[in-house]
């Protein structure tokens, strides 16, 4: 078989039947993204390569930036201020040595799809992919918008901070670029009360709400304003980076206590931050019911673990790994029992980082699912360091053992590249795989009709459907 061609992951006549048949060509459901509105709006070409592949700033793919600093590159080629063709070429030699990575195919299916290249990157193809891509980079058709809609995306979900005016969001909805574009809310800097600028972060909430926040009752109301100004501009998701999580909940008088020393600095206990987090996330789910969102659940995360690499660079940059919490689907538990008592329980997508918990997680989630709804409650997909060929598969063989695999709501490109989509064809190339072997088995009927309706809902119908992007009037 060659590289990539046209048949990759595709390992049975079945698989095979099934993507070019069904699969192949879907739009895409955009549901969770890093991309920065503002560069959608502007829309303005990239000056070359390095610029929109590898780092504008500290402001990139840090999937990429891993991988360098394992091959011997210097900051400056990856984060810093160095020159971009060096920067390429430096890109170039990882890649190199990337054989068996999935960044390795991400990479060429983007040359491939984007820019019709087939050479293998490398430092004697280099030159050859700088000229030729800097050039297309330049016309009308790599433009962010043009990217995306060429891509056939239908919804783009952006991650944005409660006290944000979503003021591009805005603009485009006007402009009509031929995709939606629309918020998904991201509260981080209100979960850590423990941050330094916490207090002026609240106020700057305050100010966007026009409530006072003097009290957790005052946040509280607080964020409902804010998710009735998300959900009219066409929000209908949250997502929540709960890296750890301990279930205590607390009274009222202990929460306004508890904000009052956060807004002052003061040190919190660590029970006082769990009671703090454990009464927000409540709060959050409340909210997320009332205005029948999805709230995105994604845990055990090992954030900023080298402190030299953080103060140079930043949060999100690469210096991650996966958490070790051994309890946190028990916490969970705890917390969904009781939001299911008080009928408080919204839609949910529980991502997990660490692998081992997806067991505990889809069994846990399994026994809230009666909502009266399809699959209220789903096993996120494959994320991040999970995000391969094998733990696409894993997942999906996870869900369709513990629960009903065609409602999953399937793939999400959590990218801050505008080049990233190919990612979708690569998950949906792994879903065919894995029902043609199925099939192949004689596990699942040999009934390519069937089966693939369930791959083109699980790679497109279903999260257009689950999230009601499109049930708003236009």
């Amino acid at each position: 078989m060659a590289f990539l061609d046209k048949d990759f992951l595709l390992t049975n006549a079945p698989a095979k039947a099934l993507f070019h048949q069904y699969a192949d060509g879907l739009p895409i459901i955009d549901f969770h993204c890093h991309l920065n509105p503002q560069e959608i709006y502007e829309n303005k070409n990239f000056k070359n390569m390095t610029r929109i592949w590898i780092n504008e700033g500290t402001y990139g793919d840090h999937y990429k930036w891993r991988l360098e600093r394992a091959n011997g590159v210097p900051e400056k080629l990856i984060t810093g201020d160095g020159d971009d063709y060096e920067k390429f070429l430096a890109w170039a030699d990882t890649m190199a040595n990337a054989f068996g990575n999935p960044v390795f195919e991400w990479t060429h299916l983007e040359l491939k799809r984007f820019f019709g290249i087939d050479e293998v990157l490398n430092r004697h193809t280099a030159p050859m992919i700088w000229k030729k891509a800097n050039a297309l980079l330049q016309t009308p058709a790599f433009k962010p918008q043009a990217l995306i809609k060429n891509s056939n995306v239908q919804v783009v979900c952006t991650t944005d901070d409660p006290a944000s005016d979503l003021h591009y969001q805005k603009l485009l909805a006007a402009q009509d670029p031929g995709f939606k574009v629309l918020p998904a809310m991201r509260p981080d800097k209100l979960v850590h009360i423990e941050a330094a600028g916490f207090g002026q972060y609240l106020e700057e909430l305050s100010q966007q709400a026009q409530i006072q926040i003097g009290s957790f009752a005052a946040l509280q109301t607080a964020l409902e304003q804010r998710f009735q100004y998300f959900n009219d501009i066409g929000g209908r998701l949250s997502d929540h980076g709960l890296d750890a999580f301990h279930f205590v909940e607390a009274s009222s008088d202990e929460l306004d206590a508890i904000l009052a020393k956060g807004v002052r600095n003061e040190k919190l206990t660590a029970k006082e931050l769990d009671q703090y987090r454990t009464m927000l996330i409540e709060t959050l789910m409340r909210l997320n019911k009332r205005f029948n969102w999805t709230m995105q659940f994604h845990v055990n995360a090992a954030r900023n673990l080298s402190l030299p690499g953080y103060r140079s660079t930043g949060a999100d940059t690469g210096y991650d790994a996966m958490g070790t919490q051994p309890d946190i689907v028990g916490e969970f538990r705890k917390l969904f029992t009781a939001m299911d008592n008080d009928g408080e329980m919204p839609k949910v997508i529980f991502y997990s980082l660490n692998p081992n918990d997806w067991m505990a997680a889809a069994t846990m989630m399994q026994s809230f699912v009666g909502q009266g709804d399809t699959q209220h409650l789903q096993l996120g997909a494959a994320w991040w360091f999970n995000d391969t060929a094998e733990g696409m598969t894993q997942q999906l063989r996870t869900y369709a053992e513990q629960s009903l695999l065609p409602h999953f709501v399937g793939m999400l490109t959590d990218s801050r590249s505008f080049l990233s989509y190919p990612r979708h064809e690569y998950f949906r190339r792994v879903l065919c795989n894995f029902y043609g072997e199925l099939i192949e088995q004689g596990r699942v009927p040999n009934d390519l009709a069937t089966i693939g309706q369930v791959v083109q809902n699980i790679s497109y119908y279903n999260a257009r459907n689950y999230f009601g992007f499109f049930d708003q009037k236009d």
